[in-house]
């Protein structure tokens, strides 16, 4: 089973001390090439006159764009403690037992503009990049993700594992799992509770991060997308449905509240 979670735009401070960042220690060395280049140009970008426009963020993130000037001096957390986002408190990693925590170590993939792919007890610095940024020398970062992203994911989903995808099409966009959109769900949180009442982003992503998070503690393994609505429907109510063209995903809608 392989879960592709998003980052977050909000990121938990470096810590006062500790280890700084080490590339070559990072889950996928494969891709550490693209991950250096990305660096590098981040740090010049955001050195430059022109960073607020380059990252698409407001004067008032000057000091997180100050900081991605030190990502390699910043002392590190893991990427499970970084992102902090609705998301990823709803996916609550930390959380879990031991045997969930295991299986999430070996399941639980955070895809990133700036890393590519992590696991989430590799340590990174926080640093400031959207997916859409123009960095200097650089075009867009989504096709050079998608070079190489698509035949990894589907290496980690093995022959016969389920993928399970909380990302948005925005972080989508990097790659999906080459040639596995048969046994690939894409979930989504319908905007309408089931008391009618209105369903914000926030709670929709802290739901999609609470569905994984029961998938990991459940100790299920699903083998095809039925077998994984049965187990997030022990929860929710949801509706799978079908792929509308061949090697498209499958998508679980999922209804929040009673």
């Amino acid at each position: 089973m392989l879960i592709l979670v998003p980052p977050s735009e909000t990121k938990r401070p470096p810590p006062r001390d500790g280890r700084a960042l080490a590339l070559g220690e990072l889950s996928f060395p494969e891709l550490m090439p693209l991950r250096t280049r990305i660096l590098d140009a981040l740090i010049a970008t955001s050195a430059g006159p022109d960073a607020f426009s380059r990252l698409f963020v407001r004067p008032t993130l000057a000091a997180q764009v100050a900081r991605n000037m030190r990502l390699r001096e910043l002392p590190t957390r893991p990427a499970a403690e970084i992102y902090a986002g609705p998301l990823h408190d709803g996916l609550d990693l930390a959380g879990l037992d031991a045997e969930a925590a295991t299986r999430a170590e070996g399941s639980v993939v955070i895809t990133s503009a700036l890393w590519g792919a992590l696991r989430p007890a590799d340590r990174i610095p926080p640093y400031r990049l959207r997916v859409w940024a123009r960095l200097a020398g650089m075009d867009r970062l989504e096709p050079m993700w998608r070079a190489v992203l698509p035949d990894l994911f589907a290496r980690l989903a093995g022959p016969d594992g389920i993928v399970l995808d909380l990302r948005s099409g925005s972080f989508q966009a990097l790659g999906m799992p080459a040639g596995l959109g048969d046994r690939t769900v894409v979930l989504h949180v319908a905007r309408t509770a089931g008391d009618g009442a209105r369903i914000g982003d926030v709670v929709a992503k802290r739901v999609r991060g609470q569905a994984a998070n029961h998938l990991l503690a459940s100790g299920a393994d699903p083998a095809d997308p039925d077998g994984l609505a049965d187990v997030i429907a022990e929860r929710w109510p949801v509706r799978l449905a079908e792929p509308q063209r061949p090697g498209q995903p499958w998508t679980l809608s999922l209804t929040a509240g009673d």
